[in-house]
């Protein structure tokens, strides 16, 4: 049971709003009319390219809820940044007719702060909560019951003041995001019905992102061109779709056009220092500097040579590396494979 500080009244529970965005499922379809940063947003779940697999489950499950009428049980989406997690958390509510409340873990500092955005919803709603391995302990001890059996057990006030307080809660859809599923703990994972990893796309998916979005932006791509940027996109449609706004600043720009050739897509990205594999100049540098060393190295003495964060090597960095298969984390260190130093000693690698 949680305890809520005594100077907090039974009605004070309100978020801010810049915490909480209410999402209505009927008018997201107006909005991608209107709306040029919605363009890129499907609006229905079969709209949504890719993820075939997990599309099918969820629908399943979807359909299951709206033919007993009853809340779709709660979900867990986990995988890397920008594989999509947000926008099926819109299109689930879409297809369940409701609206979708949205906050970020980070946002939500304190139990009252999980109060008052439970306490918000109606009978039937969508509350997706992004980042949700960063709530604190407090918090997620709230949810449990409220998953669990609708309710609130709280703790209003301390010592001789203290006094119990159940609060009944409509039934609701929990669907929480994540990029690192071991940091959730045990009691909040068990307590999601559904638990769905989101993959990385194919090629042949983010070339089909690619031109659906080069048409909502008037650009026009050949053939070669759209599946080489799919190619060095990592299997992630929002890095897709940044390389492909700025190849069009660089073709408006440089070429006063909107026709993206391959040569011009390989000059934009060399402006901005990517190569074929979708490499950038940091991640060269790595490759560069364990590729020197020739012997496994530690993580803290990369970080030490290229001046970065650890942290950010090791999250943002190796992850594509190790995906290409350039990269093996032993217990001595890091080691580049055979497969990257014939890519650094390639013509084409841009070294």
């Amino acid at each position: 049971m949680a305890i809520i500080s005594s100077n907090v009244g039974d009605n004070d529970f309100s978020l801010q709003k810049k915490e909480l965005r209410l999402v209505d499922s009927k008018i997201i379809s107006e909005e991608k009319r209107n709306n040029n940063l919605n363009l890129a947003r499907p609006v229905t779940l079969q709209e949504f390219i890719g993820q075939e697999k997990l599309k099918s489950s969820l629908k399943i499950a979807i359909d299951a809820s709206i033919y007993r009428k009853e809340p779709l049980e709660h979900i867990l989406l986990y995988g890397q940044p920008g594989l999509g997690k947000t926008t099926l958390a819109f299109l689930i509510a879409h297809e369940m007719n409701t609206k979708c409340r949205i906050a970020t873990a980070p946002a939500i500092e304190r139990p009252r702060d999980i109060v008052g955005l439970l306490l918000g919803l109606k009978e039937g709603e969508v509350l997706f909560i992004d980042e949700i391995h960063r709530l604190n302990r407090l918090t997620e001890e709230l949810l449990y019951s409220a998953m669990e059996d609708f309710r609130l057990d709280l703790t209003m006030g301390a010592n001789r003041g203290a006094r119990c307080r159940t609060i009944n809660l409509p039934k609701f859809t929990l669907i929480g995001a994540t990029t690192k599923l071991a940091s959730i703990s045990p009691p909040l994972r068990d307590r999601f019905g559904i638990s769905q990893k989101i993959e990385v796309y194919t090629n042949d998916e983010l070339k089909q992102i690619i031109i659906n979005f080069a048409r909502l932006i008037n650009l026009n791509l050949d053939d070669e061109a759209s599946y080489n940027l799919a190619e060095m996109s990592r299997g992630t449609p929002r890095i897709a779709l940044r390389l492909l706004r700025r190849v069009r600043d660089y073709a408006q720009v440089v070429n006063e056009t909107n026709f993206i050739s391959i040569n011009l897509l390989t000059k934009a990205l060399n402006s901005y220092q990517i190569d074929k594999k979708g490499l950038d100049s940091l991640d060269r540098q790595y490759l560069s500097f364990l590729n020197l060393n020739n012997i496994p190295t530690g993580l803290d003495s990369i970080a030490a040579g290229l001046g970065e964060d650890s942290s950010m090597i090791e999250f943002v960095i190796e992850p594509y590396l190790i995906q290409i298969g350039f990269l093996i984390r032993t217990h001595r260190g890091r080691l580049l494979t055979d497969l990257a130093k014939k890519y650094i000693d390639s013509e084409n690698a841009n070294f």
